[in-house]
Formats: C-alpha cells, sequence, structure tokens
C-alpha cells in the first residue's frame, strides 16, 4: 500500500452543487440566490444575532447571574463538626480525608455553630471570632 494509492470509498465525498450552468439546471443565472436584496450579493452577511436594526434578542434580555470564583473553592465547617474528626492537628487534608469538605476546596473556614468538647489545633484554617473564642476556651488553639 503506498499514500499515492488511497482513495475514500465511494459516496464518502459529496460533489459541490454546479451552480450557474443554464436554465435547465434550476440553478442557473440567480443561481438559487433569488433578486437583488443582501444575501443576492457576493460578501453579503450579517453578524449572529442579527435582526436587521431591530434590538436584538440577546440584548433585550436582561444580564442574570453570576458565579463568584471564590464561592466555588471554598467551603465552611462548623465548631460541631470537628468532634468527629480523630486527630490531633487539624488542616484542610485532614478535613478532606475525613470527607467534611469536598475534594475540590481550597480554602477553608470554621464558623461558630455547635459545640465543641475536645481541645483541637487547627492549622492553616480561617476562623470566626466566635468559633476561636470557643476553640481556646476548651483547650485548643489556632495557627495561621
Amino acid at each position: 500500500m503506498y499514500l499515492n494509492t488511497i482513495q475514500s470509498t465511494y459516496g464518502t465525498r459529496k460533489k459541490p452543487k454546479r451552480v450557474g450552468r443554464g436554465i435547465g439546471s434550476t440553478d442557473g443565472k440567480t443561481c438559487g440566490r433569488g433578486h437583488k436584496g443582501q444575501k443576492s450579493r457576493s460578501g453579503g452577511f450579517h453578524k449572529v444575532g442579527f435582526e436587521g436594526g431591530q434590538m436584538p434578542l440577546q440584548r433585550r434580555l436582561p444580564k442574570v447571574g453570576f458565579s463568584s470564583r471564590i464561592k466555588k473553592f471554598s467551603a465552611e465547617v462548623r465548631l460541631s463538626e470537628l468532634n468527629s474528626i480523630n486527630s490531633d492537628v487539624i488542616d484542610l487534608q485532614v478535613l478532606i480525608d475525613s470527607n467534611v469538605i469536598p475534594a475540590y476546596s481550597k480554602k477553608v473556614k470554621l464558623i461558630m455553630s455547635g459545640e465543641i468538647t475536645k481541645a483541637v489545633n487547627l492549622k492553616g484554617i480561617l476562623v470566626t471570632p466566635g468559633a476561636r473564642s470557643q476553640i481556646e476556651a476548651a483547650g485548643g488553639k489556632v495557627e495561621a
């Protein structure tokens, strides 16, 4: 087999429409473009969504929605959820391994919700002031 002998099978390539070949072809003279107008001439095109000068649909409708990148990769943890974790030092990876937060989380914030019963050391986790006071009252500490 040689590269110059390779051929595509019959019917895979559709032959182009031959226009401007007389009255009998049904695509003669105006070549199926009709008479006059923007689309009948070469170079006659308009941008997508153009409605002949009328205000286009995508501009008539209001802007809706906003997706925050910060919200996408951040998570919240309640104080009461720390009780179920069996680790002295709690960081981002420990929370992911114990299924407290999703695996795609890059930032975690601890909020004061519920009670904490054991002393824990937090590393690299953001903490609200109320949660910080409860952790320190339980005998734990928070490191930045």
